[in-house]
């Protein structure tokens, strides 16, 4: 379901690569869809992109505006145990603490790998 929604967000991010850049907010308000889309469910995912989009004019000035989600973390066994696990995992996303279960979405721009402490 998640990709039936970003697929329009993909092409639309191909074709403005064409154009200059004129969205007043960071991140992007398409890559603000996409994580959105990504990460809450497609109801609020929606509400919360074209609400977004609304805003991006001149009546507002801009600035960072960070996705928002809701989620409760479950223990992983295997970092209950970090001697467990070696090796390195990809990061795509860090989730930043707002409130008790609400998190920031931030994308890792520098896509290295994270290696858990031995």
């Amino acid at each position: 379901m998640k990709k039936f929604f970003q697929a329009p967000i993909q092409g639309y991010q191909y074709l403005s690569r064409m154009l200059p850049g004129s969205c007043r907010y960071y991140p992007t308000c398409s890559e603000y869809a996409k994580w959105q889309f990504e990460f809450n469910p497609p109801h609020k995912a929606l509400l919360s992109s074209s609400l977004r989009i609304l805003r991006c004019n001149q009546l507002f000035e801009g600035g960072i505006d960070y996705p928002i989600t809701t989620f409760q973390p479950k223990q992983h066994p295997l970092l209950c145990n970090p001697n467990r696990f070696y090796g390195k995992i990809k990061i795509s996303y860090w989730l930043v603490p707002k409130e008790e279960n609400t998190y920031y979405i931030l994308k890792d721009l520098d896509d290295n790998h994270f290696t858990l402490p031995a």
